[in-house]
């Protein structure tokens, strides 16, 4: 006759199943998070090289980091009510504020792009630092490539690649606030 089991013996291995499920999606999740601030990375970087050398970030790369956003939202194990909402908000908040500067001359087009898809990415919080930190870079890039463009004596008229201070303010933000 084999041994009996007590109920609470029947429960145990259940127990111990959904311990490891939890921690085996919990690293799964980790990883699938870290894919993608990698793959946010890679593509800032790409953005910002561009930018540099042609002054230009492509409509595709942008649509590529507003779209991953996405499941960086469901990794972080964010409701789309609520809070998805409210990152497409505040998103659309930005976007209309850099519109205008678009409209006004002091910002180029694939800029407005850039940090409107980054915005889908940040809280609040994270995005108001970023719009600091990104605004003291530019204001430095623009001052020293103001100085190379007036020791050279070039009169052409100064194209900062901002995507440079957008890709440096988001690296910033995100080291402080994921790492």
């Amino acid at each position: 006759m084999p041994p009996r089991i007590g109920r609470h013996e029947i429960h145990r291995p259940l127990v111990t199943f959904l311990k490891v499920t939890t921690s085996r999606h919990l690293i799964m999740s980790w990883d699938f998070t870290t894919f993608l601030l990698l793959a946010l990375a890679a593509l800032l970087v790409w953005a910002a090289i561009g930018d540099l050398r042609t002054r230009e970030i492509p409509n595709w790369l942008n649509g590529a980091i507003a779209l991953l956003a996405i499941p960086y939202w469901f990794a972080l194990g964010l409701p789309l009510w609520p809070d998805a909402a409210i990152q497409i908000g505040i998103a659309t908040a930005i976007f209309l504020i850099f519109a205008f500067l678009f409209h006004i001359g002091a910002m180029g087009g694939g800029d407005v792009k850039m940090i409107t898809a980054i915005a889908l990415w940040l809280p609040l919080n994270a995005l108001v630092l970023l719009l600091l930190i990104m605004s003291i870079a530019g204001g430095a890039l623009t001052a020293a490539m103001l100085i190379h463009n007036r020791m050279r004596k070039n009169p052409q008229k100064l194209e900062v690649p901002y995507g440079v201070a957008i890709a440096f303010g988001t690296f910033w933000v995100f080291c402080r606030t994921v790492f």
